[in-house]
């Protein structure tokens, strides 16, 4: 075994041969694959994996990495044998809320590219699918590209051409240790004896948190074990020898899947309660048995997915066999906290990688994601779901990890609603003020951890009965008319939000300044007290941070970014630092409060002494002042588009800090605001959301933050912004509303021109007070104007827009101003 490489990939399976052979192909090709078990055959998840991909997907960065999965299974073979088998897919409803699903997820097809998915009824699901009981079933959806992927046949396959470009391939190999020197990674330390090499790539899937451990890279999933019979021959079937004829077939209401091969099929069963393998009880490849990601049958788990296969596919009845050992296994596949990847360069460890919680489906696609990231930089797509260093501390916890992981599993088949929010663990993270939250009646969702109301019951006699307070049955799921009526009372009165949630990022040293000028495309040399909007840019010159800068002292600035993107934030920030240069990055625990509203300058003076006028505290300008007892750092700013300030202060005053405010207001009308609202005013006034609306995939120019851009100076990404200034852009984000005043979509709906699909939704809601629903999406630059008609394609539905000029509300900022 060669004893350095500049690349050192631990795991051989599906996605560690994937990232070997996109390495290759970017050049890379100093590279080692060791795995602990037999190469290709290693004994992990890729070993027994059934190979089914769907490639719909809520996510547009999941889809699109689906897509690019296909595509390259598509072009192997082995020695005369294919590695793919096209034969499509068709998901089917036995309920009207399933098939109500079905149309969203054409949705999401239409909307991210992937072609040909269309709907059918139970009659048209038996002509692709004999099988299936027609009478057991409302319709289908079929996705023609999808197909079967012979995991370890691709493995072979990608090794032999990563190995023909010099890559080399090692079985046999434990790892059991690292050589991390000045938080550097200078080697991997083997029963084989030690590799020299620069960088990691983690691809150890089942067994990812063992190797992460002796990094110190926390790898937050759980192997989760997942039932698959092989059925006897069927004589429907007798004759068959071929591969694979007939589409994948998921039943998702009772949590199946379903393969045919040759004369007999296999039956996927998620119906039973998550049953998680320890890591200590994962055996190693050497160890006697059968191949260490299978566990022995559970036939009692099996039961009710046995009766539920016998009434959709009656061609089965007995031919399922769960007790016999050779035909019926139980198989562990990776689940973490959130259901998404784990991937990208570790916070704590330079040159270590990571690509875990990847299975077949996206396996190409996100490797090369992974390798891209290696080579370049950053990777082509967006990847902040993905982002291994998106979890707060808390997720990584064992106690966690293994709560969530099982609720993952359970949901992996459910119909999952925009708004529905994680049953347990809750509780975790609690504003100071939460009791008066819940005194108040606080519809609660959990945000990074975070109690954060949605709205409060308390508001409801504000309701008038409009007619925005009726909505249709899907949009109007885990929603409440109260959002609305707290909307219009922050812009007729005044709202108090909790932004308790926000990461507060202080950066402070003799180079502070230069540093956050090289990071930012917005100007931060400015006086003390000064607040920049401004946009941090990947070297494509595309959006990664979107955040608030405050300058509170020369060397001394506080960076505000929101609670779902803050960890990966700060992570990548901290990354930034050159060697040399005296900067220091911490996180700064901080209440924070969000009072705005045309009465917020009134309500803020009756608990302060400061001089308050517009011209004494401009807006974009912060200051400290006394809330009373409470010493607090004023920001006059705000993310609903109206008169008010963000409150800065010590998280253990912050009770106290909420009833000084909270009185003041009272006689005024101030009424506290939940999420809901805040989502729609942001709307309203054209704020967009990171994430959503802005991501690596589009820069400030599309984004329409060009405002935010100081091209006399220098920042990452600057050359590659003024190519894309030259060139215009192709695309821009637009706002549209909907013709009909009533209606109202949720997001990620296709956007549809001339009967073509030109776009997705990226942010969806109500404005309460321009009376109309709201979208934003990006669209060709020549439809992107306003009163250019599209549709939106709401569950099936076309709903007729018009592109808007924007903002709706306030377009000359005269009431932030104010």
């Amino acid at each position: 075994m060669r004893d350095r490489a500049r690349t050192v990939i631990v795991g051989a399976g599906i996605v560690g041969a994937s990232a070997a052979y996109h390495l290759a192909e970017l050049g890379e090709t100093d590279v080692l694959v060791i795995d602990q078990g037999p190469l290709f055959e290693a004994g992990g998840s890729t070993s027994h994996a059934p190979g089914l991909v769907f490639q719909t997907n809520a996510s547009r960065t999941m889809c699109r990495i689906a897509q690019d999965t296909v595509a390259l299974y598509r072009s192997l073979e082995l020695d005369g044998e294919p590695c793919w088998y096209e034969v499509g897919s068709i998901e089917v409803a036995t309920t009207p809320e399933r098939m109500r699903e079905l149309r969203r997820r054409l949705g999401f097809a239409r909307s991210y590219g992937l072609e040909g998915g269309e709907l059918l009824t139970p009659a048209e699901v038996v002509e692709r699918s004999p099988l299936v009981n027609p009478d057991h079933i409302l319709g289908g959806y079929f996705v023609p590209s999808d197909g079967i992927a012979k995991a370890v046949r691709i493995v072979t396959a990608l090794a032999r051409r990563a190995e023909a470009r010099g890559v080399a391939f090692e079985g046999g190999v434990t790892v059991t240790g690292f050589d991390v020197r000045r938080g550097r990674i200078r080697g991997v330390r083997t029963d084989r004896g030690d590799i020299e090499c620069e960088r990691v790539l983690i691809c150890a899937g089942i067994w990812g948190p063992t190797v992460g451990a002796m990094l110190g890279v926390p790898i937050p999933l759980v192997a989760v074990q997942h039932q698959l019979v092989w059925t006897d021959p069927i004589p429907e079937l007798a004759g068959e020898t071929r591969e694979v004829v007939h589409p994948l077939l998921r039943h998702q209401d009772r949590s199946l899947y379903y393969r045919h091969r040759q004369d007999h099929y296999a039956v996927g069963n998620y119906r039973h309660e998550p049953r998680v393998t320890p890591q200590t009880e994962i055996r190693h490849p050497s160890e006697p048995g059968p191949m260490p990601s299978l566990m022995p049958f559970t036939p009692e788990d099996f039961d009710e997915a046995e009766a539920e296969t016998e009434r959709l596919l009656p061609a089965l009845r007995g031919r399922m066999r769960p007790a016999d050992p050779s035909r019926s296994i139980n198989g562990m596949f990776s689940f973490t906290p959130d259901g998404g990847s784990i991937v990208g360069e570790s916070a704590t460890v330079r040159g270590v990688f990571v690509c875990e919680a990847v299975w077949v489906t996206h396996a190409a696609g996100m490797a090369r994601q992974a390798a891209e990231w290696m080579v370049a930089g950053e990777p082509s797509l967006d990847l902040a779901e993905a982002d291994a260093n998106r979890f707060y501390p808390h997720m990584t916890t064992a106690p966690y990890v293994l709560e969530r992981g099982k609720q993952q599993y359970r949901e992996v088949y459910d119909i999952i609603h925009p708004r529905q929010q994680m049953s347990r663990p809750r509780g975790l993270r609690l504003s100071p003020w939460y009791d008066r939250q819940v005194e108040l009646g606080a519809s609660f969702v959990s945000s990074a951890g975070w109690e954060r109301p949605q709205w409060y019951e308390a508001n409801r006699g504000l309701l008038t009965g409009a007619p925005w307070e009726i909505r249709d049955e899907w949009s109007a799921m885990l929603w409440s008319p109260i959002e609305g009526a707290e909307h219009l009372a922050t812009r007729e009165r005044a709202g108090l939000f909790d932004l308790t949630a926000y990461v507060k990022i202080l950066v402070e040293g003799p180079d502070a300044l230069a540093f956050l000028e090289r990071l930012c495309a917005n100007r931060v040399d400015r006086a003390p007290g000064s607040l920049v909007y401004t946009s941090m840019l990947t070297t494509r010159g595309t959006i990664r941070c979107d955040v608030v800068v405050t300058r509170l002292d020369e060397d001394r600035f506080m960076v505000v970014t929101g609670g779902g993107s803050g960890m990966h934030d700060l992570a990548w920030i901290r990354r930034r630092v050159r060697e040399g240069e005296e900067v220091r990055i911490s996180e700064r625990p901080m209440f924070t409060l969000g009072l705005w509203g045309p009465a917020a300058r009134e309500i803020l003076s009756r608990v302060t002494d400061a001089d308050l006028p517009d011209a004494a505290f401009p807006y974009m300008t912060a200051r400290r002042l006394d809330l009373g007892e409470v010493p607090v750092l004023a920001q006059r700013i705000s993310y609903v588009g109206e008169l008010g300030w963000e409150l800065y202060g010590p998280i253990e005053m912050g009770r106290r800090a909420w009833d000084l405010v909270f009185e003041a207001g009272r006689e005024l009308g101030l009424v506290p605001a939940g999420l809901g609202a805040f989502d729609s005013l942001r709307l309203e006034k054209g704020y967009r959301l990171w994430g959503q609306d802005i991501d690596t995939e589009h820069d400030p120019l599309e984004a329409g933050l060009g405002f935010a851009v100081r091209w006399e100076k220098d920042f990452q990404g600057k050359e590659a912004l003024l190519a894309a200034l030259e060139r215009g852009p192709e695309r821009r984000l637009a706002c549209m509303t909907l013709d009909d005043p009533g209606r109202v979509v949720m997001g990620k709906e296709p956007i549809v021109a001339d009967d073509v699909v030109v776009g997705h939704v990226t942010s969806a809601g109500y404005g309460y007070s321009v009376g109309r629903g709201i979208a934003y999406g990006y669209l060709p630059a020549d439809l992107a104007r306003e009163g250019t008609a599209v549709e939106i394609e709401y569950l099936g539905e076309r709903l007729a827009a018009t592109v808007a000029a924007e903002p709706l509300v306030d377009p000359k900022g005269e009431r932030l101003r104010s």
